[in-house]
């Protein structure tokens, strides 16, 4: 699993208000929800990102509330991975559960905001397309490689049971 796009920075515990304010979890639309991504920190965020696009975070990104709203705004606004230095717990998993890729790099906040990031899961490495620079991600066990391979958990253990 490669993904390559423009870095878009965020901070320190981002939480999952910020990600989808309350105010909006009125649906579970994917992309109605991706129109409102990160509106409790810049409200012109959605507008500005492409397809693609990686978000790139600093340490407990997506504490907070449990809400699955927030891997699913996320992933409807475009962006196709978040790095961070580190996630909150239940929001690795909801990303994981829902086919959204975040993975983990100690030196996330050294990644400048507007360079092309290259995140390689399978190598385990992001290349900083703007530079050149390679930083090193957490690498994932297998089963979440698999999980994220068919596009979350549901399509997951729909094909196992299919198998």
């Amino acid at each position: 699993m490669i993904y390559e796009g423009r870095a878009w920075k965020v901070g320190d515990n981002i939480d999952t208000d910020l990600i989808i304010p309350a105010r909006y979890l009125v649906t579970t639309s994917q992309e109605e929800l991706g129109c409102h991504c990160l509106a409790g920190l810049d409200p012109e965020f959605a507008g500005k990102v492409g397809p693609g696009d990686i978000l790139v975070a600093g340490a407990n990104f997506g504490c907070g509330s449990s809400r699955e709203h927030a891997p699913l705004a996320i992933k409807g606004c475009g962006i196709a991975c978040v790095v961070a230095v580190s996630f909150a717990r239940i929001f690795f998993r909801n990303a994981i559960n829902l086919g959204l890729p975040v993975v983990e790099c100690r030196e996330a906040s050294r990644i400048p905001e507007g360079h092309r990031l290259r995140v390689d899961i399978e190598a385990g490495l992001i290349q900083d397309l703007s530079t050149g620079e390679f930083y090193e991600i957490t690498p994932y066990p297998t089963f979440i490689r698999d999980i994220l391979a068919h596009g979350g958990l549901v399509p997951w253990v729909k094909q196992r049971k299919e198998a």
